[in-house]
């Protein structure tokens, strides 16, 4: 019987956890209708800003692509001390790369929301991401499920 208990413990503790987790669109319904809220958009700046912020996240969701494919590699690689200086530079190296494509993404991005919508609208932008940020992790925090 014992066995048995466990046994049915191993499948659902597991499936329980995963529950927890929320998908990536589960997310990004979130972050849609938190920024629909934060930044009170007329309809006009809406047909300009949904359009540019879609652009935004496929390019950023490819560099996150290509970065973990990155990063998996990393992860398959021995430990440091076994590599060559070279590879462990290549390594760090990449990373700094990524960084520098990721603030190159925000800076084409905030130049595009600037020229097509009002200044205060993209400052609230970006104050909505920094605060669906914080939305996000006080929830995982707390155990709610968003």
């Amino acid at each position: 019987m014992k066995n048995l208990i466990f046994v049915a413990l191993m499948f659902i503790l597991p499936a329980t956890v995963l529950a927890q987790r929320p998908s990536g669109e589960e997310i990004e319904s979130l972050k849609i209708a938190f920024f629909t809220q934060k930044l009170d958009l007329s309809p006009e700046e809406a047909k300009i800003f949904w359009p540019i912020y879609n652009d935004m996240q496929s390019e950023q969701n490819a560099l996150r692509k290509e970065r973990m494919q990155k990063m998996i590699s990393f992860r398959k690689t021995t430990e440091i001390d076994n590599l060559t200086d070279a590879q462990v530079q290549s390594l760090i190296t990449s990373e700094f790369d990524f960084k520098q494509k990721d603030l190159n993404l925000d800076k084409k991005y905030y130049a595009r929301f600037k020229s097509a919508l009002p200044i205060k609208v993209v400052g609230k932008f970006y104050r909505a991401q920094e605060g669906f940020k914080r939305e996000l992790l006080n929830r995982f925090k707390g155990g709610q499920r968003p």
